[in-house]
């Protein structure tokens, strides 16, 4: 399993890099958009940052995946943006806007699922490491 530690590391050298570079190193990841998610910390009410990519783009809204490497436990922003779904997001490195997060629906996940995999298949993997059902996120412009 991914370590806690590391994909955390791993997020704020991401950060960095794509902070100071202004989106031009860091901007994609894996032939992906990355983004910086920013939600509201569930106990604490405070701003959390989390560098992700959106495997797929439906419109203006973005799609991405709690899959913390096929953990068993969710990612933290999950957690969050479940229990406060308004979130800002910045996507390569350019000015962050609101939006509003919300879990896929069952019929979604299904229909989505196949293009994620396409898109990153270490998906695919990180599933078939972990029981838990891997939620699929929708960033919906506010």
């Amino acid at each position: 399993m991914t370590s806690t530690v590391l994909m955390r590391s791993l997020s704020w050298l991401h950060r960095a890099i794509v902070g100071l570079t202004r989106g031009r190193f860091g901007g994609e990841l894996v032939g992906l958009p990355s983004l910086e998610l920013v939600t509201v910390g569930r106990r604490s009410g405070r701003p959390r940052s989390s560098m992700l990519t959106a495997p797929v783009t439906l419109g203006e809204t973005l799609v991405i995946v709690a899959s913390a490497g096929g953990n068993d436990e969710h990612p933290s922003w999950f957690l969050n943006l479940r229990e406060h779904p308004q979130v800002r997001v910045a996507v390569g490195g350019g000015p962050a806007r609101p939006m509003l997060a919300r879990v896929a629906t069952t019929d979604e996940r299904d229909r989505l699922w196949p293009r994620i995999v396409e898109a990153l298949p270490n998906y695919a993997r990180y599933q078939e490491r972990t029981s838990r059902v891997i939620p699929v996120v929708l960033l919906e412009p506010v």
